[in-house]
């Protein structure tokens, strides 16, 4: 393996595109991303310097990554400094490293003229703004976004690009309950993607998003994505999907022989889809009221109006979710 990368990097004029068409015609897949991913690392050429972050980290390779930020954080060239800084913003989101409202400033901080610059920082910023449940930020994103894959010309970066805005937009048209259309980017985004940890997302979110329609369909997903967390080893997406989504869509269809979480809220769902109210309202009453699925759950277990609108209100006005929404509406028009 190591004698392919030498033989390649002897060119030093092909792109990071032709690098991974090279190789696949050698390699299987699978073997051809590794040899990528070490390529990224070796390469003399500083195009494929900056432009190997984006392989390294769509892929799920962070280790790798912040090898790579390193090594075009010590370049002569201000262009490989300023792309490390972006991708070392992203990554620090990635893991969190600082709160959404840092990475904001950063992120606003940062002033760059390349256009791929730009549209990476756009991709921050509508990260944060998402898991701020502010979507009404999207539509000037998409705006701004178009105009600056206008002035890409590397296919390379852009096939990327389009990767990330397809995830942007499954949720974007999800959260608007505009169901049919958010599948078509999640599907395509699917076709895509070889990072396990995005792949896995996509199924979680496919799977919840036919809570309105069919049991099998959603289960279907969730099962995906437990695939391949166990496959992977990610323990705490195994625990996630195991102890909370699975439960959600098995309660909400009333699909519970068998089923058990340690989750209190989802303890109290099964209870609500067993038709056992009391033993759900005593678990709801230990835990805080922080989230418009407990007070959804409340409301069931109540059967109070009064507070199944406190749910609707707060899907609407705290997090602009009209998907989600129709939990609590539907349950109120059973109420009648």
């Amino acid at each position: 393996m190591n004698n392919v990368i030498p033989s390649i990097a002897a060119s030093n004029q092909m792109t990071l595109e032709q690098v991974m068409l090279a190789l696949r015609q050698d390699h299987d897949e699978r073997t051809a991303q590794q040899l990528t991913r070490k390529y990224c690392l070796q390469t003399t050429s500083d195009e494929i310097k900056k432009k190997g972050m984006e392989f390294l980290y769509m892929n799920g390779y962070y280790h790798d990554l912040q090898q790579l930020i390193g090594i075009n954080n010590n370049s002569e060239y201000l262009s490989n400094r300023n792309w490390a800084s972006v991708y070392q913003l992203a990554l620090d989101r990635k893991q969190e490293k600082y709160s959404p409202e840092e990475i904001l400033r950063r992120a606003n901080g940062l002033q760059t003229d390349e256009p791929e610059l730009k549209a990476l920082l756009e991709f921050i910023k509508i990260t944060i703004h998402y898991g701020r449940n502010r979507y009404g930020e999207f539509g000037n994103f998409l705006e701004r976004q178009q105009k600056l894959f206008d002035k890409i010309e590397d296919r390379f970066l852009l096939s990327f690009f389009h990767v990330r805005l397809n995830q942007n937009l499954f949720v974007y048209y999800l959260v608007r309950n505009e169901v049919i259309i958010a599948r078509k980017y999640a599907f395509q985004a699917l076709n895509q993607v070889t990072n396990p940890m995005t792949k896995i997302s996509l199924h979680v979110n496919l799977g919840l998003s036919y809570v309105y329609e069919t049991y099998e369909q959603g289960m279907y997903h969730l099962r995906k994505a437990l695939e391949i967390a166990q496959a992977e080893n990610m323990s705490s997406l195994v625990e996630l999907i195991e102890q909370r989504n699975i439960p959600f869509l098995s309660a909400h269809f009333g699909r519970v022989d068998g089923i058990t979480t340690t989750d209190k809220s989802e303890q109290a769902h099964i209870a609500i889809a067993k038709g056992n109210y009391a033993k759900a309202e005593a678990i709801l009453s230990d835990i805080d009221m922080n989230s418009p699925f407990r007070l959804y759950y409340l409301g069931m277990a109540k059967q109070s109006k009064d507070i199944l609108l406190q749910s609707y209100s707060y899907f609407i006005e705290k997090r602009s979710d009209y998907f989600f929404s129709r939990l609590p509406l539907n349950a109120l028009q059973k109420l009648g």
